[in-house]
């Protein structure tokens, strides 16, 4: 095999190429003036990252007497020239990943089909992995968040470069076909130049839901057949057996439209117009594929079974597929007059994923039987595939909503009714009327209902979930959730909302104590009869990473939902229940986001039985499914992992490495509550150091940034909670507390231990990678400059105290990984790194000077270029918040 340095040779062609037809575009476009102080802060940034002190004073200088006027234009440039760099690297994930498959000393990619299934497959029985294949249920949940911060409208620039770099890698191109692309690629740099980084108004819910529709018409809707495909093969190869027509082992879900906790802008009419959105774009998508079916399928043979529907019609499977294009467009249009207000009849219309299948089933057969199965297996058995995986639906869309919601919808009902108020009753007494109303046939909700909007509008999204078919909605899931009686509560509210098709209640447990106590609730729900009825033998729990993170710190929280979920798995096992456990992970590694293929692969045993629901957060949709190659590699992680998981799982740690862990995890916590929480001055230490009141002003997301509009730190979400170290480059929330622990291990002659367990236990050397990549991103020096030029006097010590805590955590975690650097294992990320840093560097000292003029003078030009900061911030970061 060649060696990384000429691997990455094309990579550093394509950003040094992207770099320079930027500098041509701003030369052109800004002048000559702008062009050269751009060059001069690139190459000062540059010098000052090895070292130079002089260099650093001379940036320092330079960037601080910008005028306004020019403090804009720069902050573009380096902004755009990391999107750039982002491209290219992407790009370049692509191009390595066929290179390897066509070296043949290679050797299977880790984590590829192909490698994954020869792994399993050498010590699994054939059919036990042609079931566990079969089997397989693997969510993939899109969300909208807001730290997904780049507009739609650039983002299809970006991707427009990307398949240009990708028609230039093509060998046999000529002198002008070269010259073209270099102007095509120009060209759309100009195009960005010229475009508005910032949203002139904040997103509302359903821009957010077309934007998820997007992403599965532009990358998925081709990706899915992809992939089926390839696990076709592969599956054939190591079974004898191919993957069944019906068989989808990755679907995805939304909250797109239906996450109304702590959003009030997702109202009932949101959720229903989300919904019947999501049906037109799949009817649409599916409608045009029959059309090419149609001017494909011209064949006339034909079996007798296709015979007795068509009779005798000279080309059969056009007259059938014309049938089905008809019906589509009639569902169109009337999912049309839906979206506008209208109640038209439902007629012919494709309701059921099954109705349209059955015609296409047919002509695929019939194909099979005919002798023209090489025809069947193309185009057709692609949409197959994709019904099987997107339905009619594209993507179920879950319902989110905070507990105490229907606390107080149902407290509303008793009071009306007059017996009193549910939300002053105890658990016990909220349980034994929540399971009389539910076997009661009598409705609760007593007419002439007027409670409040609040309430009102509780009762009208379950009366939406009522007016949906099965394959609009997918989940109901409960945030806050810590006791039986708020699963029973929606329970009881779809039975009163005449919900048929009931959608499962999945409680989510987010913080420490709710973590903790979550085996309790299960545990008591399970023993109630009605209950154990409804759930049909199968129960979907939801973990946050969020939450749990920002109550605890990163090590307490990783060590919470390892053995929470380790609870849950034996709980489910000892009452005979099968357990699917969804994940919220976030894209920062504070919110649990890592490489999918080893946090899958670092859970506890029993706890991927072949299903995993995962949130995809929307900061790392584009990463990973904005282009078609990145799409299909991680669709193929997910399969590999899951399966690998299922057949072997990681053994039992031991009993000494959890005794250790449990040390770890109280040293860890009380260091960092007691900084967090416990700290004079630092609520006002964080705000004034990091761009956290800024943020909040940003048109990034329909959500607000705080659950309640006063209060600390602990009123923030987690995700600008994140958000605001990952700009400052402090990364706080994801190493607070490590060092300490670890240092204190260290300090009592546990350092052996602790490196068998990075050596030997997935959970522990996952975690620790992680906080090895945060910690190589960030930079304690950087973040110093915020505190020099925004925090009071009196509050710089703690700055200075986090900062050296830093550099003892980066210590204490090189020496347990036997690191002489961070990321010594990650030669890939440790390149992303160094070649963002020259361009990172100069924007977060912008940064600092934009902070510190809008704190002075709030106006709009100044505003609007620190946002493009903070955009520009993010992407040099990658995994934002």
């Amino acid at each position: 095999m060649t060696d990384r340095t000429s691997t990455d040779q094309p990579l550093r062609d394509d950003i040094r190429e992207l770099g320079d037809l930027l500098g041509a575009v701003i030369r052109e476009q800004g002048g000559q003036q702008l062009f050269e102080t751009i060059e001069t802060i690139r190459r000062l940034a540059k010098q000052a990252r090895e070292g130079d002190d002089q260099a650093a004073l001379r940036l320092e200088e330079t960037l601080t007497g910008l005028d306004d006027e020019m403090i804009m234009p720069v902050v573009r440039a380096f902004s755009h020239f990391l999107n750039l760099a982002n491209i290219a690297e992407q790009h370049h994930r692509v191009r390595r990943s066929r290179a390897w498959a066509l070296d043949p000393d290679s050797g299977p990619l880790r984590g590829s089909l192909e490698e994954g299934f020869a792994r399993v497959a050498a010590v699994t029985d054939p059919d036990d992995l042609f079931e566990a294949v079969c089997n397989m249920q693997v969510g993939l949940v899109l969300t909208a968040h807001p730290t997904e911060i780049t507009r739609r409208t650039l983002l299809q620039k970006h991707n427009t470069i990307a398949s240009l770099l990708e028609t230039q890698d093509r060998f046999d191109l000529t002198p002008e076909e070269t010259d073209e692309l270099g102007t095509a690629l120009k060209r759309e740099i100009t195009a960005a130049w010229y475009t508005d980084e910032i949203r002139q108004r904040r997103p509302s819910p359903l821009d957010e839901s077309r934007w998820g529709y997007a992403v599965v018409e532009q990358t998925l809707w081709n990706a899915i057949p992809r992939h089926a495909r390839r696990l076709d093969r592969i599956l054939r190869h190591h079974t004898g057996r191919g993957l069944p027509l019906d068989v989808a082992p990755i679907r995805f879900g939304s909250w797109m439209g239906g996450d109304r906790d702590g959003n009030p802008r997702v109202t009932a009419r949101v959720t229903r117009n989300a919904c019947l959105m999501a049906r037109w774009q799949a009817a649409s998508l599916y409608e045009r594929e029959v059309g090419q079916l149609i001017s494909e399928l011209s064949l006339q043979c034909r079996d007798a079974e296709l015979s007795e529907q068509v009779g005798d019609a000279w080309e059969p499977y056009r007259v059938l597929l014309k049938r089905v294009r008809a019906r589509l467009r009639l569902t169109l249009r009337w999912l049309e007059a839906r979206l506008d207000g209208k109640a038209p009849p439902e007629g012919e219309i494709y309701q059921h994923a099954d109705e349209l299948r059955r015609p296409l089933q047919d002509c695929y057969y019939s194909l099979h039987r005919c002798g023209a199965g090489v025809v069947a297996d193309g185009r057709l058995l692609d949409l197959l595939r994709r019904l099987s995986c997107f339905g009619l639906t594209l993507m179920r869309i879950d319902i989110r909503q905070e507990a105490s919601r229907h606390t107080d919808t149902l407290a509303a009902i008793t009071q009306a009714l007059g017996l009193g108020d549910y939300a002053a009753w105890d658990e016990e007494a909220r349980q034994a009327f929540l399971v009389r109303e539910l076997n009661s046939p009598r409705p609760l909700i007593p007419r002439g209902f007027e409670p409040s909007e609040d309430v009102q509008e509780v009762v009208d999204t379950f009366r939406v979930i009522a007016e949906q078919g099965p394959e609009s909605l997918g989940a109901y899931v409960i945030s806050m959730a810590a006791r039986p009686s708020d699963i029973l509560a929606v329970e009881l509210l779809q039975k009163e909302a005449g919900v048929r098709h009931y959608l499962r209640v999945v409680p989510l447990f987010e913080t420490l104590d709710d973590l903790n106590g979550a085996e309790d609730c299960l545990e008591r729900l399970l023993e109630i009869d009605w209950y154990r009825g409804r759930i049909n033998g199968h129960q979907e729990i939801m973990i946050g990473y969020s939450d749990s993170g920002k109550d605890a710190g990163h090590l307490t929280a990783a060590w919470a939902l390892y053995q929470t979920q380790e609870r849950l798995v034996a709980c489910c096992r000892r009452n005979g229940v099968a357990l699917t456990l969804f994940h919220g992970r976030g894209g920062s590694i504070g919110r649990g986001g890592g490489p999918t293929h080893a946090a899958i692969l670092s859970q506890p045993p029993g706890s991927v039985n072949g299903t995993l629901r995962v949130t995809e957060q929307g900061e790392v949709i584009q990463a990973k499914f904005g282009l078609p190659g990145i799409a299909l590699r991680n669709l193929e992680l997910y399969t590999t992992a899951v399966l690998e998981a299922t057949l072997q799982p990681p053994p039992e740690p031991r009993k000494a490495w959890r005794e250790r862990m449990d040390a770890l995890s109280a040293t860890a916590v009380a260091s960092y509550r007691g900084t967090v929480r416990h700290t004079p001055g630092f609520v006002d230490y964080f705000r004034a150091a990091t761009p956290e009141q800024e943020i909040a002003g940003l048109t990034i997301g329909s959500r607000p940034a705080k659950r309640k509009q006063d209060g600390g730190v602990e009123s923030l979400r987690a995700i600008p909670w994140i958000f605001s170290w990952t700009q400052t480059r402090l990364l706080l929330p994801a190493w607070l507390g490590v060092g300490e622990a670890l240092g204190e291990a260290q300090a009592e002659g546990r350092t052996g231990e602790l490196q068998t367990m990075f050596r030997e236990w997935p959970f522990f050397h996952a975690f620790l990678d992680m906080v090895e990549m945060v910690l190589a991103k960030g930079d304690p020096d950087v973040a110093g400059q915020y505190d020099r030029r925004l925090v009071p006097e009196e509050l710089q010590p703690l700055g200075e105290d986090l900062r050296e805590r830093y550099r003892a955590t980066l210590e204490a975690v090189l020496t347990v990984t036997e690191h002489d650097r961070p990321l010594a294992d990650f030669p890939v990320v440790r390149r992303s790194v160094d070649v963002r840093n020259p361009y990172v560097d100069p924007l977060n000292r912008l940064q600092v000077e934009l902070l510190h003029r809008v704190r002075h003078r709030n106006e709009e030009h100044l505003r609007k270029a620190l946002q493009v900061c903070i955009n520009g911030i993010a992407a040099g970061m990658r995994n934002t918040g």
